[in-house]
Order: structure tokens, then C-alpha cells, then sequence
């Protein structure tokens, strides 16, 4: 969840990791630091943003070619000067920063500190470095030996980067559990939590594997070894993102440009994997164990967040469409259950950054009974997209908002195609229903664009409701999920208290709370269940609820019970979600910013949780 960036090379290092901690912010945002190396050691760390880190070294002597960079979301230790990266260990002479979590730190700084050590912070990082330092100074054996001696010793999660002050020309990087890219230029190097600092220097890419470890030199040599000891080939890839795709563009904030940038994600995820003319889906990693698929017993859908939100979505499509039976889990109970989960089993594991560590760990465990694992992830060589048996990227390109939206969108129509190819292989769906699912798919950036046409709209409606207290969201069928999602956006930027709930649930609780002063956004888009819907509405009116409305364009009978109504375009029922979604998005964005609240960077969240 941290962000951390380093370089090696012969351009100054001090602008290269000031730029990168910036890029990487969305990771991490409690407190910042830099370590560089030119003669001595200079250490600079402050708490909060980034933006106070540099204040703290306006004026100071930064030139270095050597150094690394950390921004941080706070687990051991609370966010402040003290406990802000890169740590020393107690010589002075290693510096290190670090994203994870070590498990096992209490009892190693217990016996740290019975052969003298001291320690400044409240950090799990300061104990890992200082147990480097005491394998390296008890063995009498390399840096790089050291390092590795010490990860085989410690449990947890961890990405991390050591300096030492006594050699300026090597970086040594490992990773398990939390992702590291190093960048090759050159006779330079970069290393990074993603490849969001490194895109603007070079697209050529190592993605390290989990429980790997690198070592880069000033003469531009590496190695990438295992933490068994074992020398790797290291496989360098080319980014595909571009620079402007992590720049906003424009746009006041990221989550802004993310909401609008969800036609075209949607048009990328789905370039060159169905054809409504010719009615066909070919989902190249599905493809492969179609045959398998067809034959299990169920569906499991991993998740977390957002992602467990598209999850659900996924079960109504696939037990619709592919008439299928699917479970839905969080991965972070699924982990801890002992679940029932054999070869006959299909885990479809979704997250945005393929990172998520309770996702990875619950893939672990369905791989260990021998069921077939599908990732659905964003992050291209990512760990879920290396994990998995198979599994489809979304290609909605960086999101850099800590909330997620065109994430959903594009996870949303892979779980459509995914069912829409697993129904014609099984015959479960016509052909007439199959190419009218697929021509409307067509169609749904077209009738997003005309939703973000509402935006003014919404943002009059979120100045009558920015001071609200709580919110209901209400929503049956397809539409419940989105009723979650829209009610967790509002939580995450805004700090307004919200719920989603299936819309006939309301009775059997939440009405409770419904009075004047509540608002109740309602998700009216279903066909199949309209007139229920109706009276739900009509059960909130009676009870003086302030009812706001996504209902489709041209409805007469819910409009005539609303005190809002937002119109979106008419779409196939189980493509409602791609819209419905939108002008919530909008509204839980415009009711945070009138709250003066950082949409991009929300209190106590950060974008990709690598660790428990």
C-alpha cells in the first residue's frame, strides 16, 4: 500500500524520486521520505503529503545519483516524522523502505534488543533492517547475502529496497507479497511499487516475482535471484501505458477523469473479444479451458471492495445467462473458513491492481485443492495475472483515484463476456437473446457518454444533499450491487455514512431510520421488477424520505413520487449496471468536493492493499 522508488545512475536522483513519490501518492499519503548517497547519508522525512516532504528539502544539499523515496500508508506505527521511511539501522550505515508487513517483528526486536539494539520508531521496517544489519555484521558475509538470510528469517508481506552508505554503486530489491518493477535504462536503473514513476524514463521493465530479490549496479549490470539462492533469467518487458495516461489531463482531479474515461476503457476491454454481427466471444484465456468450465460444478468469486461489488454482478450474469451456480466471497473470509472447494471448481478472482493480498492468498489456497483459477485484473504482470491457471485483463488503463470506477465498468464487461461465451458454449441462451446482449454491449459507451451529460445536473442535486448525515441506496435484481457500490463511493470520498441494500430488505429494518431528513437514492431501472419497485418508493414517500431517483428515460410513474429524477438511458437488464453506475459515481464525487474533501486521496484508504 506504501509506494516506494529508487534510482541508480548518472542523473540526479534527488527530481527523479521527488516526481515519482508524487506519481505514487495514490499508494500511500500518511507521511514521505528520501534517503540519498553522495559522501554521506542524507535522510529527509516529514508527515503527511508529499508536497511537505518538499518543503522540508527546499534549500537543502540534494545532489546525489543515488537514492530512494517512500510514501506511506501507516500499519506498524502512527503516521509522523518518526515513523516516516527510509529507516537506518542503528550503525547509520543501512537505509531501507518498505511496503508490507513483517508478522513475526515483535519477537525478532525482543532479541534484537537483548544484543544492544535500539530502536527510534514504532515500525516493523526499523526492526527488518536492523536484523539485515546483524546477519551482515555475525556472518561477515555480502550486503546481498545479508539481505537474503534475513527476508528467509522474517513472515509476512514485503517489497523493499536497501542502501548502503558504504557503496554507492549497487540497490538491492526484494518482493513478496507486494509488487516491485525495476526499470532498465541506460546504465541506470529504476525501481518502483508500479511502473507509474518509471514510464516517463524507460519502457523496459523486470517485474519481479514473489520472493525474489534484485540487485542492480552503477555499471548497469543485474541479477535477479531467488531467495533460495537460485539466479533467475530476467525477462524484460515493454510498458504499454503512456505517460499521459497517469497525468490528469485537464480534469481537477483524477477520480473525475476516470469517470469520464469510462467509455473508452469500456471500448478497450471489450476491442477484439466479441463481434455482435457475427455473434460471436472469444475471451482468449477462457478459451483455453472452456472444455473444464463447461464442466464445473460452480463458480467462486473472490474478492474485495469494489471488486466483491462486481462480484456480485458476476453472479447474477452467469447464473442468469450460464445458468451455473456461483458463490460469491469476500477473500479475506474466504481465507479463514476452511471452504469447501475442489477440481470441479471455477475461482474467478477479481481485482484492480492483481496485487490485493487477500485476493492472492485466498488463490493460493483454491490452487491448493485443486481448483481452476481465472484472474480478472487491470495491472498487466501483476501477481494475480501470474498466479492465475488463466484469467483476462480489463485494459481500463491506470486508475490512479484511490475509488474505484472505470475498474467496475471494465471487471462488469469481462464478467459479461465471460458468461455471455460460457452460455453459448453450454447452449443456454439463444442466439436472439446472445446478439442483443452483444449490440447493446456495443452501444453502452455511447449511452454512458449521454449520462455524463447529466453531470450539471447531478452537481445541483449534490448541493441540496451535500450536508446530509446518511444515505440509503435501494436497488433489486442487477441493480442491488449497484446500490452497494454507489453507497461505498459516498463512504470512501465524501465521510457521509451510507448503506445499499436490495430494495425489498428495507422493511425488514433500514425503515427504521427513514424520516425528512433522509435521503433515499433509488435504482429504478428494472423491468422485471418495476412495480415492486414502485412500491418500495411509494413506501418511503408515505414515510416523508427524500427519494432520488435513476430511473429510465421517459418513466412517468416513478417520476410523478420522486422529488429527484435522474433519466439514463434505457439499456438490456442485465447491462443496467454499466449505466446505473454513473450518475452515482457523479454524485458521491460533487457532494465530497462541495465537502471539501480529497476525492483522490481519501483519510485512512490507499489504492491497492497489500497486506492483511
Amino acid at each position: 500500500m506504501c509506494g516506494i522508488v529508487g534510482y541508480i545512475g548518472k542523473k540526479e536522483a534527488f527530481p527523479i524520486l521527488l516526481k515519482g513519490l508524487k506519481r505514487l501518492e495514490y499508494r500511500g499519503y500518511d507521511s514521505a521520505g528520501i534517503a540519498l548517497l553522495n559522501g554521506d547519508l542524507s535522510v529527509y522525512k516529514k508527515a503527511g503529503k508529499v508536497s511537505e516532504l518538499e518543503k522540508v528539502t527546499d534549500g537543502a544539499h540534494v545532489s546525489a545519483n543515488i537514492g530512494i523515496g517512500h510514501t506511506r500508508w501507516a500499519t506498524h506505527g502512527e503516521p509522523n516524522d518518526m515513523n516516516a521511511h527510509p529507516h537506518l539501522s542503528q550503525s547509520g550505515n543501512l537505509a531501507i523502505i518498505h511496503n508490507g508487513i513483517i508478522e513475526n517483528y515483535a519477537s525478532i526486536k525482543s532479541e534484537l534488543q537483548k544484543r544492544g539494539y535500539v530502536f527510534h520508531s514504532d515500525t516493523d521496517t526499523e526492526v527488518l533492517v536492523n536484523l539485515i544489519e546483524e546477519v551482515w555484521r555475525q556472518d561477515k558475509t555480502t550486503l546481498e547475502d545479508a539481505v537474503r538470510v534475513a527476508l528467509n528469517e522474517v513472515v509476512g508481506a514485503y517489497a523493499i529496497v536497501v542502501l548502503d552508505k558504504n557503496n554507492p554503486n549497487q540497490l538491492i530489491a526484494a518482493r513478496k507479497g507486494s509488487p516491485l518493477v525495476i526499470g532498465v535504462g541506460e546504465d541506470e536503473f529504476y525501481i518502483a511499487s508500479d511502473a507509474s514513476p518509471i514510464i516517463e524514463y524507460t519502457k523496459n521493465v523486470v517485474y519481479l516475482d514473489d520472493q525474489e530479490y534484485g540487485v542492480v549496479n552503477r555499471d548497469g549490470s543485474f541479477t535477479i535471484k531467488t531467495l533460495g539462492n537460485v539466479t533467475k533469467s530476467p525477462a524484460v518487458k515493454t510498458l504499454e501505458m503512456s505517460l499521459e495516461a497517469i497525468e490528469k489531463g485537464g480534469f481537477e482531479h483524477f477520480m473525475l477523469k476516470e469517470i469520464y474515461e469510462q467509455p473508452k476503457a469500456i471500448e478497450d476491454s471489450l476491442r477484439g473479444r466479441m463481434n455482435a454481427q457475427e455473434g460471436w466471444i472469444k475471451m482468449g484465456g477462457l478459451s483455453e479451458y472452456l472444455s473444464r468450465i463447461d464442466k464445473a460444478d460452480r463458480f467462486i468469486v473472490t474478492a474485495c471492495g469494489t471488486s466483491w461489488h462486481s462480484g456480485l454482478i458476476g453472479e447474477y450474469l452467469i447464473e442468469d445467462l450460464a445458468r451455473v451456480p456461483v458463490e460469491v466471497e469476500y477473500a479475506s473470509e474466504f481465507r479463514y473458513r476452511n471452504p469447501i472447494i475442489g477440481e470441479k471448481d471455477v475461482v474467478l478472482a477479481i481485482s484492480q491492481s492483481g496485487e490485493t493480498a487477500d485476493t492472492l492468498a485466498a488463490i493460493e489456497l483454491a490452487k491448493e485443492r485443486q481448483a481452476l483459477i481465472y484472474g480478472i485484473c487491470n495491472v498487466i504482470g501483476s501477481s494475480i495475472a501470474r498466479t492465475s491457471h488463466a484469467g483476462s485483463y480489463t485494459h481500463a488503463g491506470p486508475e490512479i483515484g484511490v475509488a474505484s470506477t472505470k475498474a467496475f465498468s471494465t471487471q462488469i464487461c469481462m464478467l459479461t463476456l465471460i458468461a455471455l461465451q460460457i452460455a453459448q458454449q453450454k447452449g443456454t441462451i439463444p442466439t436472439s437473446k446472445l446478439r442483443a446482449i452483444l449490440y447493446e454491449l456495443e452501444n453502452i459507451p455511447k449511452k454512458i457518454e449521454e449520462t455524463l451529460k447529466l453531470d450539471a445536473q447531478i452537481k445541483e442535486l449534490a448541493a441540496i444533499y451535500k450536508d446530509a448525515t446518511n444515505f440509503l441506496y435501494l436497488g433489486r435484481g442487477y441493480n442491488f450491487p449497484v446500490a452497494l457500490e454507489g453507497a461505498l463511493k459516498l463512504k470512501e470520498i465524501s465521510y457521509i455514512h451510507a448503506e445499499g441494500y436490495p430494495a425489498a430488505e428495507m422493511k425488514h429494518g433500514p425503515i427504521a431510520l427513514i424520516d425528512e431528513e433522509m435521503p433515499v437514492v433509488f435504482l429504478a431501472t428494472n423491468q422485471s421488477a418495476y412495480e415492486k419497485i414502485v412500491s418500495n418508493v411509494q413506501e418511503v414517500k408515505a414515510r416523508k424520505g427524500k427519494i432520488i431517483a435513476v430511473v429510465n428515460k421517459g418513466d412517468t410513474q416513478i417520476r410523478a413520487l420522486a422529488d429527484h429524477i435522474i433519466e439514463v438511458p434505457e439499456t438490456e437488464e442485465v447491462l443496467s449496471p454499466l449505466v446505473t453506475i454513473v450518475p452515482l459515481q457523479l454524485l458521491a464525487y460533487h457532494i465530497a468536493i462541495m465537502r471539501g474533501c480529497n476525492v483522490d486521496q481519501p483519510r485512512n484508504l490507499a489504492k491497492s492493499v497489500t497486506v492483511e
